[in-house]
């Protein structure tokens, strides 16, 4: 609690002390006490990177403790949108680049297919319900699936023509099997 008195008070100087004074208050302490570490930062970033004359009032500085998508690095609806309906094109295979796991995860759960034939209003609708889920998971700290990794440059294993044509009668043989048991 110190330290974020020590850090309001760098940020607003003396219309912090004369609104609260030099040392810490219980009312704050017992406002803030269910609060992370991590929380109270995000609230002290925010308040260090507004533009607000005067400090905020405690309910007012808990509301900007609260994380944002953006403070995960989270775009929002309407570019997680864009960008997933760009990458699910057919043309964008084997280069997409995504921005975040969690729009990857969204688009997923939405499908390339229904992101490129639904009307846009349904692909939205559908896509926007899928990534508020996922920006949940993610600001819960939950896992989401994993991009896919790229190709590697060199495939290790070596095909010739004959591996080929053995892989092919292979296939025949099994086929004509399947046909002799079935007349029989």
């Amino acid at each position: 609690m110190d330290r974020l008195w020590l850090r309001m008070t760098e940020i607003f100087g003396h219309k912090w002390t004369s609104q609260y004074g030099d040392s810490p208050l219980a009312t704050w302490a017992k406002g803030l006490g269910k609060l992370s570490a991590n929380e109270i930062a995000i609230g002290v970033n925010k308040c260090a990177a507004s533009t607000m004359p005067w400090p905020p009032s405690l309910p007012d500085f808990r509301a900007m403790c609260e994380p944002s998508p953006a403070d995960f690095g989270l775009p929002d609806d309407e570019k997680a949108y864009r960008e997933a309906c760009r990458n699910a094109h057919p043309c964008m295979a084997g280069i997409t680049k995504w921005s975040h796991n969690a729009v990857y995860h969204a688009a997923v759960e939405t499908g390339f297919y229904n992101l490129n034939t639904l009307p846009m209003p349904t692909s939205r609708k559908l896509f926007e319900r899928n990534y508020a889920i996922a920006v949940r998971m993610v600001m819960a700290g939950e896992p989401l699936k994993s991009m896919p990794l790229a190709l590697p440059e060199t495939v290790s294993a070596r095909t010739t023509p004959e591996v080929g044509q053995s892989a092919l009668a292979k296939i025949r043989n099994q086929l004509r099997g399947a046909q002799d048991d079935s007349s029989g």
